[in-house]
């Protein structure tokens, strides 16, 4: 175990260093490059400002509106029907938007439920084999001017869809 605290510990500046040394080797001036990286990364930081802000507006408006729960309320009797806890919808709904929200969606259920229950497990497993799709498409695809990001987005929710699916599988294996 020490011995992967003290990789972890000077992997980075190694990797620095050898970058470093490689650029001076190839008579790149790398202190102006990594300037000139600077500039353009705070750029891109400042363009995608706005994204961040419609975004995280849109999901607060969307959990306080009662919509998330009126949504979770329709479904309630399909889920447990087909054991699945009504608890991890507006997880595995919030997921694609932000992961944020999501994290903190988690770690309620997490608390409220425990780390070793099978919600606390889902909630678990499903946070880890989802990703940020909508936060993805709109903060990056936005910050360098794609406009045309249909078929990304179909892939990446219909990857979601099939994340949750496996989550739910899999810890319903493992630990129902």
């Amino acid at each position: 175990m020490q011995l992967i605290s003290t990789i972890s510990l000077w992997l980075i500046p190694l990797m620095i260093g050898l970058i470093l040394v490689y650029g001076t080797l190839k008579k790149v001036p790398t202190y102006e490059v990594f300037v000139e990286g600077g500039k353009e990364g705070v750029k891109i930081a400042i363009s995608i400002i706005p994204f961040l802000i419609g975004m995280l507006v849109a999901i607060t408006v969307f959990r306080e509106s009662g919509a998330l729960e009126f949504f979770v309320g329709l479904m309630r009797p399909a889920l447990l029907a087909m054991g699945i806890p009504p608890e991890i919808v507006p997880l595995a709904i919030i997921r694609p938007i932000s992961g944020t929200a999501a994290l903190g969606m988690m770690s309620d259920i997490v608390a409220s439920y425990g780390p070793d229950s099978f919600i606390g497990r889902l909630a678990s497993t499903l946070q880890g084999s989802t990703d940020t799709t909508l936060y993805v498409l709109t903060v990056y695809f936005g910050a360098v001017g794609i406009r045309k990001m249909g078929d990304a987005l179909k892939v990446g929710l219909l990857a979601d869809l099939v994340g949750i699916a496996a989550a739910i599988f899999i810890v319903t294996i493992m630990f129902a």
